[in-house]
């Protein structure tokens, strides 16, 4: 056999091995077939043993698994094949992934019945009609207190795990006939009418935006265009990317069956056993006038239009209800639901400050067109926008780990809601340490005015410490600087892979510590030796405990690890627990990271091209406020969506003792706010003592997560230590934009440090320029 037929015959072998290879769909099948059945990308990675990345690049057709991975593959997308059929011409699709439209019942797993609890129907329900109860008291500032069954729903987005959605970088290309923004600031129409949309909308190309990356995203044709809507005095209402509806509405009722029934707005739901987001129209100054609303709110303590006002009577007569909050700066019109079908709409009034500035920065005073893409980028990659970032921080964790789903009943072969593993599924008490001294708990236990110990509360707070100035060395008052480093996203860091419990808890009298519980424990821990220098791990305040005090388990745990015995004599444990937190985690952790990455910070940057791209990205948001709003609004979602866990009571009326709404929420868990802080002093205090013992660093300041050093030098790199081989310290800070890692948070001079420390205030607090609190730092 010649030479040249030998390697004809091999091309043929490795033709006909391949041949023989387990046979898979198409890349874009692969991907329809996972979300069919509401499987993660992170799922299927673990249960074939590979990395989340490659599952990507297997459903976008970069590559191809490999044996052995392939025939399991195979076997996976076989099963769900057989289970979840391409949908064909005229039939709806199937599976957890697939949205009930139809009016009716349906044979489809239904979705929780209104009237429950908001947490018990995958999300805020709809509230039935006629439910009773004083509305509660708004505070300015702050959205009015929920009530049991009356959130209209939560938002959505990717299933837990997925590639974040990259939305503003792919924003769909726009049909010739519909009116676009100019560059004037106006808006270019068509000469072709524009007519109600009829029936499914056409699909989009994705198009580009400066900035943006190239992932193709795809676009559910029930919300072609997008979860927001913001509509002006002319009757124009901007989406996301550029796109123009005509919107006819001349009232509050006839905008609301626009918004459901030609609009196309809205957004699927983040879980498979949760709801889709209801459209959000977010109305400008001339368009609330437009509509009959007030420009300016009278009612500044309830922030609602009285009962009485022409528009809620309209509301009325159209048969459309409002929720007990009523018309206010956020608003929910809606109908009972009828079956699977929701007829929601939520309003968000511009002129009577729905979007705090806090928060949002000037996004209430951007154009129009730049506010849509502003919100439903923040949809896109967070949640759609339902009140202050807190409660869209608190609606999160819902919509990601929805307290219900659908199974069926043995006995009757119908579809009945049950409890979701994992998730918090109602509302518990507290114990008596974790909760606050209005709580009634607490109000059984002790007389009014009583000011409980640390034996008898639980105090897990953020970090607010100075150094003693006497304790400054001589050689630290050498140096010419003070450098504040912040850490980047510290709660939700705490918040990953964090144990936290998902019942009632129970106490223990003398029991033995394990780190795998959670639960607050009653510990001695005075007797913990540390540095005077350093703040103590154990108190908010760093100075030393003086005896037995309340700790959740992170606390506790650390004082085993720096060598305590630690002997409880008493607890109260939560023996039903879990990683409750890690969806609501990584969803935020890539919201940040995605619109880090558009103003130029990238992970995995070297430390000094990190710290000039962090220069150059606070000039962008200067001259981007849409970009700076987002940035602005994620990260306030964790540190307002860790406390709304704890929400305290609000208005005048209330009286200690008596129980308020929040405490119906299964959301309303003291002892995960109580886990997370206490986790995240652990994680500052971890680094601190790594400074300390590994090169003689101490800080003259910590503020939550901001710490100050005094340097030779004006920046980071002036004072982190380095290993002999040029590497940051290991288990130190690291400069980075990640979760978990720092970034420069400003610089003084020594004497301005000083001076602060001299006359009791925290230069942390200030290092930056301004106060860190009010800047939501």
């Amino acid at each position: 056999m010649s030479h040249e037929q030998e390697q004809l015959f091999a091309a043929v072998d490795a033709l006909l091995e391949q041949a023989a290879q387990d046979a898979l769909p198409e890349p874009s099948e692969r991907r329809r077939l996972r979300e069919a059945a509401g499987l993660s990308q992170d799922q299927v990675a673990q249960a074939l043993s590979v990395r989340r990345e490659t599952v990507t690049s297997w459903e976008t057709g970069r590559t191809d698994p490999r044996p052995p991975k392939r025939a399991a593959y195979a076997r996976l997308l076989s099963a769900l094949a057989d289970r979840y059929p391409a949908p064909g011409p005229g039939t709806e699709p199937r599976g957890p992934a697939a949205e009930v439209t139809a009016s009716g019942p349906s044979p489809a797993p239904p979705r929780p019945a209104p009237g429950l609890l908001p947490e018990q129907a995958g999300g805020p329900a709809v509230p039935e009609a006629g439910s009773g109860g004083p509305a509660p008291v708004p505070v300015p500032g702050e959205d009015p207190v929920p009530v049991p069954g009356e959130d209209p729903g939560p938002a959505a987005g990717p299933l837990p795990g997925e590639d974040p959605v990259r939305i503003p970088a792919d924003v769909p290309e726009l049909p010739a006939d519909v009116p676009r923004r100019g560059p004037d600031d106006g808006v270019i129409r068509s000469s072709a009418p524009q007519a109600p949309p009829a029936g499914p909308a056409a699909g989009r190309k994705p198009g580009r935006r400066e900035g943006g990356g190239a992932a193709t995203v795809a676009v559910d044709e029930r919300f072609a265009h997008g979860a927001v809507a913001v509509l002006d005095g002319n009757g124009s209402a901007y989406c996301a990317g550029g796109l123009v509806l005509d919107c006819p509405a001349a009232d509050i009722p006839s905008l609301v069956e626009w918004a459901l029934d030609e609009a196309r707005l809205g957004a699927p739901r983040l879980h498979r056993n949760g709801q889709d987001a209801d459209p959000l129209v977010v109305l400008t100054e001339p368009a609330a006038v437009r509509l009959g609303l007030p420009a300016e709110l009278a009612d500044r303590r309830g922030l609602r239009l009285p009962d009485d006002h022409e528009v809620v009577r309209r509301i009325r007569k159209a048969d459309w209800l409002l929720t007990r909050r009523g018309f206010g700066p956020w608003a929910w019109v809606y109908r009972p639901a009828q079956g699977s079908r929701r007829r929601c709409v939520q309003f968000a009034v511009l002129p009577w400050g729905a979007l705090d500035g806090r928060t949002w920065g000037g996004a209430a005073g951007l154009h129009p067109a730049d506010l849509a893409d502003t919100l439903a980028t923040y949809a896109a990659r967070v949640i759609t926008p339902r009140g202050t970032t807190a409660v869209c921080g608190l609606q999160l964790m819902t919509a990601l780990r929805p307290p219900t789903r659908a199974v069926r009943d043995e006995a009757t072969g119908s579809w009945v809601s049950a409890p979701s593993p994992g998730a918090l599924t109602e509302a518990v008490d507290p114990a008596p340490p974790e909760a606050p001294d209005e709580h009634p708990v607490v109000a059984r236990l002790y007389p009014r005015g009583h000011r409980r110990t640390p034996d008898q509360v639980l105090d897990e707070e953020a970090y607010d410490w100075i150094r003693d100035p006497e304790l400054l060395t001589d050689d630290e008052c050498a140096k010419p600087y003070a450098v504040g480093i912040d850490v980047n996203m510290a709660f939700a860091a705490a918040a990953n892979r964090l144990t936290v419990g998902l019942g009632a808890p129970v106490h223990v009298k003398e029991p033995a510590f394990d780190r795998r519980t959670p639960g607050c424990w009653l510990v001695d821990l005075s007797s913990v030796e540390l540095d005077p220098r350093l703040p103590s791990p154990f108190t908010p305040h760093g100075g030393r405990p003086e005896g037995p005090a309340w700790y959740a388990t992170p606390t506790v745990a650390y004082a085993a690890e720096l060598g305590l015995d630690v002997r409880p004599s008493e607890a109260y444990l939560r023996p039903e627990h879990g990683p409750y937190l890690d969806a609501w985690y990584t969803r935020l952790r890539d919201a940040y990271m995605v619109t880090m990455e558009e103003l130029g910070v990238r992970a995995g940057m070297p430390e000094e091209e990190f710290l000039a791209a962090m220069e150059a990205a606070d000039r962008h948001t200067v001259q981007d406020p849409g970009r700076a709003a987002v940035l602005s609004a994620v990260k306030s979602t964790v540190k307002g969506g860790i406390g709304k866990l704890r929400e305290r009571p609000q208005g005048a009326g209330y009286r200690p003792g008596e129980r308020w709404p929040a405490l119906e929420r299964p959301t309303w868990r003291p002892d995960i706010r109580a886990a997370v802080i206490s986790a995240a002093r652990v994680n500052m205090h971890r680094k601190m003592l790594r400074l300390a013992e590994g090169a003689g660093l101490f800080p003259v300041a910590v503020l939550s997560d901001c710490a100050v050093y005094l340097s030779d030098g004006p920046g980071p790199l002036d004072f982190l230590p380095r290993t002999p081989e040029g590497k940051p310290l290991p288990g130190g800070f690291r400069l980075g934009v990640s979760p978990g890692m720092v970034k420069h948070e400003g610089t003084q001079s020594l004497m301005w440090a000083v001076r602060l420390l001299d006359e009791g205030h925290n230069p942390a607090r200030h290092i930056k320029g301004t106060d860190a609190v009010a800047d939501g730092e």
